[in-house]
């Protein structure tokens, strides 16, 4: 890939990339996973947060590398496209574009369980399907305006539900005292069952990739990013999830959520505002998405692996407008159509298999890049060491999944693989 021709703005500083990472990481995951865990692996669950976030360290600091290798447009679309072809290229970012529909689907439906109570006539229904377009398409139309405009939505939405979490974690470190160490461990199944769960709250930074076309300085900025972002988001999970089995021990057992907590910890007041910060932590994750991933689409277009449609650029704001639309409605469709567990394993399935890809690129990309690419590159220490490391954990996590979640993340690669047949032929037919 090259940017030759592109038509985007390189718009996003190095504070803006790290919030494009953030929110990748942290959106509804932060509210549903600590009692969907703990309801398994009881005090163990905020450990087994730590342990996931050492692994993803090691798949952060490959993915370092390999942002400080380019500056175009495209994150694993790149790397796996350089290493090994077209074909390869297009695969990791139809998987990367799944990921996010299906994560950004999980998200909204997290949404309606907070606010179901408190309104319930988004609770089901027609309501609730009215309610889910309307954050889809308000997305929609604010990224179309601009992507300074998209990553200015991301940092209102990161101090909305930023706050809320650190008075959280600030009142709720009160509770926790020897009680919270973890007692017996639980078994190897309990651990691969809840595997894909615990690795969903991780997964998401490799999204800010997508976007180095339009980031300021990105082979400096991105590798950054990824890294100190990876570990405060980290603490942050750890912090959250050893409260709530401090505070309501039996709380994943009984469904309860961090709403629940904030009603011990502050009452009817806090537990509002908690349901709320929810939604502000849902639509900063779906502003940083909207901002990320048509960026992704629209990158294979240019490359002529997906129909030029999904290239268009509307030509007032010079913003990716096919292909931000398109993410949308498939949020819509995705949100509709399954639960929060479901999506949420499906989106993690398909991220760990582009991480597989892209960490099977990086010893080629050292091997063939221009040697000025490989002067101003990051490396991790120990050659190729903590990327071996990741790559043998992604393996496993694959075996974990289950075959629902194998057959809805196949089924949609053969129809991206369709749709990069259309593109291929019709490139071939112009020559």
């Amino acid at each position: 890939m090259t940017e030759k021709g592109s038509t985007l703005l390189r718009a996003i500083t190095p504070f803006g990339a790290a919030l494009l990472v953030l929110n990748g990481m942290i959106g509804s995951g932060i509210f549903a996973l600590p009692g969907t865990v703990s309801a398994t692996t009881g005090n163990w669950a905020p450990w087994l947060f730590i342990a996931v976030g050492l692994f993803f360290i090691t798949i952060a600091l490959a993915f370092a590398e390999l942002a400080s290798y380019f500056r175009e447009t495209g994150g694993p679309v790149l790397y796996a496209g350089t290493a090994f072809g077209p074909l390869a290229g297009f695969t990791a970012g139809w998987l990367l574009w799944l990921g996010r529909v299906t994560a950004m689907a999980a998200n909204l439906n997290v949404v309606v369980i907070y606010l179901g109570p408190v309104w319930p006539a988004i609770a089901d229904g027609m309501g609730r399907i009215a309610f889910v377009a309307a954050a889809s398409a308000l997305l929609v139309i604010a990224n179309i305006v601009g992507v300074k405009q998209g990553v200015r939505a991301v940092a209102i939405f990161t101090v909305l539900k930023l706050a809320p979490l650190f008075l959280l974690v600030a009142v709720g470190l009160t509770y926790v005292g020897v009680d919270a160490m973890p007692g017996p461990a639980p078994s190897l199944g309990t651990l691969g069952t809840a595997a894909l769960l615990l690795i969903y709250a991780f997964v998401g930074f490799e999204a800010a990739l997508v976007t180095a076309g339009e980031t300021k300085n990105p082979r400096h900025s991105l590798p950054r990013a990824l890294v100190f972002t990876m570990i405060a988001t980290g603490l942050l999970y750890w912090l959250i999830t050893l409260i709530y089995v401090a505070v309501l021990p039996n709380g994943g057992v009984e469904k309860k959520t961090l709403a629940d907590v904030a009603m011990v910890l502050g009452g009817t007041v806090a537990a509002t505002v908690l349901t709320f910060t929810v939604v502000f932590s849902v639509a900063g994750n779906m502003a940083s998405a909207m901002v990320t991933t048509p960026r992704l689409t629209f990158s294979m277009a240019e490359n002529q692996w997906l129909p030029k449609w999904f290239g268009h650029v509307h030509a007032k704001f010079a913003t990716p407008d096919n292909s931000i639309l398109l993410f949308g409605v498939m949020v819509f469709i995705f949100t509709a159509s399954s639960s929060f567990v479901f999506l949420a394993a499906a989106s993690s399935l398909a991220r760990i298999l582009i991480y597989i890809l892209c960490i099977l690129a990086l010893p080629k990309l050292r091997k063939t890049l221009a040697p000025e690419a490989l002067e101003e590159a990051y490396q991790p220490p120990g050659g190729m060491l903590i990327p071996g490391v990741a790559l043998i954990l992604c393996l496993w996590a694959c075996t974990q999944a289950a075959l629902n979640t194998w057959a809805l993340v196949a089924g949609i690669v053969a129809v991206g693989l369709g749709l990069y047949g259309l593109a291929r032929q019709a490139a071939n037919a112009k020559t």
